[in-house]
């Protein structure tokens, strides 16, 4: 809160809606005080049958309900304005360091919290909203008992005395009987995002799963995961009834409790009649404030909830990247791609990959990486890219920016073809400003990067001119797995490659979703264009366009060989 407080973005208007806020709390309960004051006045000159005092106090209390009502729907729209404010600018330092930092594929191999999308894109909402809710209801609570004490302490000391131990003692009852509220609010909401993630698995895999015939299979994991979520839904249901019961009888209460107390005063002659009105009206007013947690306890129980879901979510996307003395260590050196007594293992370590590899690629001379063994290229090409760390070693390559990495399966983006042609959008600065957030800054050459044109001349340079047209031009939203082949996805992936131009790429098995007379293109185009490839495979019937052989074997060891002797210009 402190840093959306000095944010640059948004910290001068949080201010200002805060003010207003504030503002417009204090103005809210002093009309309540005025109304109790009015209501009294009136009810007083009704059992006086003064006309003229009547008409009076009934003409002021319509205003003052007036005011009110303005006073209230403010409140209510600026606090809605300051929520959305607020959940902006913290999803938006969540994305930047969940995606910027790679946060989204550690989570994701680890499964150190489960749902991370749900939670950013529900939790973070509802603890926005949640917290600038009961913030303002505390601050409304402790304006009002200041307000109405006086009042209620001006009419009856002990009527003040029995609304404190009132209040203290519901307190302490309601949280004892819904406790348990808040561990089953949080399974409650994995459950839910658990059996959202098979309905979305089942739709963006429609067609996969109609062939394999496997709905009943996934028709019972759904059923499982819905029996999951009702049985702890049940349990929440239980604990609702439980403080349901008393919490209900406790408001019932409150309506007698000021009559009980402040009707013998009236029959006694001692106040008047309005009197017993307005102690009605501060009663609530003041129980309201210190009852808080009683009236809102099912609500403070998923909001706790909500909170400590979101803290998991902050504390696993901040882990400090630690690089253990013996790790696998990835540098920007030079201009070449060096591995240096490098060393993978598998995933758990249980066998080893490669043995102390010692390789230089250096820019213009074409590599190609070779072996059966499919789990060492993955993990070479990965540690490559920085996102393997099971091994040991160095890897020297020049800037991330400077480098593509096209695995075997293409991944395009939705968005038109435009979008997805463009280089990478600079929208985020590199590093936290000096109050802790990522500052957003558009990127004014981002459209102007490349033109239409230039996506014509290269799509038809790698003979995919029909992909324009059955793309639906350049502006039109598409989800490409569901257009598109594998094929036509990575000659499009290719052709981003070509626009963009990096000084090394690196290709998975390129050979699998590329046709031959393909392949041999658009490695032409790549040495056309001075942009170094290194190819990963199992093996390749052409080897003429590569410059050094590396061959991985499947106890781990290595060699460096030669390519064949002749080889051809492309």
């Amino acid at each position: 809160m402190r840093n959306f407080a000095h944010s640059p973005q948004a910290g001068q208007e949080a201010k200002g809606l805060c003010a207003l806020l504030l503002l417009f709390l204090l103005a809210i309960n002093g009309l309540n005080v005025v109304n109790s004051y009015v209501g009294r006045n009136f009810i007083t000159a009704i059992e006086q049958r003064k006309n003229f005092d009547f008409l009076f106090n009934a003409a002021l209390w319509i205003g003052v309900f007036a005011g009110s009502t303005f006073c209230a729907v403010s409140q209510r729209y600026f606090e809605e304005r300051l929520a959305l404010l607020w959940r902006t600018w913290t999803t938006r330092q969540v994305i930047a360091s969940y995606m910027r930092r790679r946060s989204y594929l550690r989570l994701s191999n680890t499964g150190e919290i489960e749902n991370p999308d749900q939670r950013i894109a529900e939790d973070i909402k509802s603890f926005t909203i949640g917290t600038l809710s009961f913030v303002l209801m505390i601050l409304n609570a402790a304006i009002t008992v200041i307000a109405f004490s006086a009042v209620l302490w001006s009419i009856s000391p002990l009527l003040f005395g029995v609304g404190l131990l009132y209040a203290t003692i519901g307190t302490y009852i309601t949280v004892r009987l819904g406790y348990s509220l808040i561990g089953l609010n949080f399974r409650q909401l994995d459950k839910e995002a658990n059996f959202r993630a098979v309905l979305v698995h089942v739709r963006e895999n429609a067609a996969a799963l109609a062939l394999a015939r496997r709905e009943d299979y996934l028709a019972a994991r759904l059923t499982g995961r819905l029996a999951d979520l009702t049985d702890n839904f049940r349990a929440i249901i239980g604990v609702h009834r439980r403080v349901g019961f008393f919490t209900t009888g406790y408001n019932w209460m409150i309506q007698i409790l000021p009559a009980l107390v402040v009707a013998p005063l009236f029959i006694k002659g001692e106040v008047a009649f309005g009197v017993v009105t307005q102690s009605a009206v501060a009663f609530g007013h003041l129980l309201a404030a210190f009852s808080l947690i009683v009236t809102q306890f099912q609500s403070i129980s998923s909001f706790a909830a909500v909170v400590a879901r979101v803290d998991s979510l902050f504390k696993a996307i901040d882990v400090p990247l630690v690089t253990p003395p013996a790790a696998l260590i990835s540098v920007e050196s030079g201009d070449c791609v060096t591995y240096e007594s490098v060393t993978l293992h598998s995933v758990r370590r249980q066998r080893m990959l490669i043995d102390n590899l010692q390789l230089s690629i250096r820019p213009g001379q074409r590599t190609f990486i070779r072996g059966p063994d499919n789990a060492a290229r993955f993990a070479l090409l990965r540690a490559t890219a920085g996102t393997w760390t099971a091994g040991s070693g160095r890897i020297g390559r020049p800037s991330l920016s400077q480098l593509m990495f096209l695995p075997e399966r293409p991944y395009l983006p939705p968005g038109t073809l435009h979008d997805i042609m463009l280089p990478v959008a600079n929208f985020w600065s590199c590093a936290p400003g000096a109050h802790g957030e990522y500052e957003q800054r558009p990127d004014r050459a981002r459209h102007d990067a490349v033109t239409d044109q230039q996506i014509v001349d290269v799509l038809h340079a790698l003979e995919g001119d029909s992909l324009v047209t059955r793309a639906g031009g350049f502006a039109q939203e598409q989800q490409w797995e569901t257009l598109f082949t594998l094929n036509d996805q990575q000659l499009l992936v290719c052709a981003r490659l070509l626009l963009v131009a990096p000084r090394f790429v690196f290709l998975e098995r390129p050979a699998a979703t590329l046709e031959p007379p393909q392949l041999t293109r658009l490695l032409r185009l790549l040495s056309a264009r001075e942009i170094t490839y290194v190819v990963f495979d199992k093996e390749m019937s052409d080897l003429h366009p590569y410059d050094q052989l590396l061959d991985i074997e499947p106890n781990g060891s290595w060699q460096v060989v030669s390519p064949p002797l002749q080889t051809p210009a492309i």
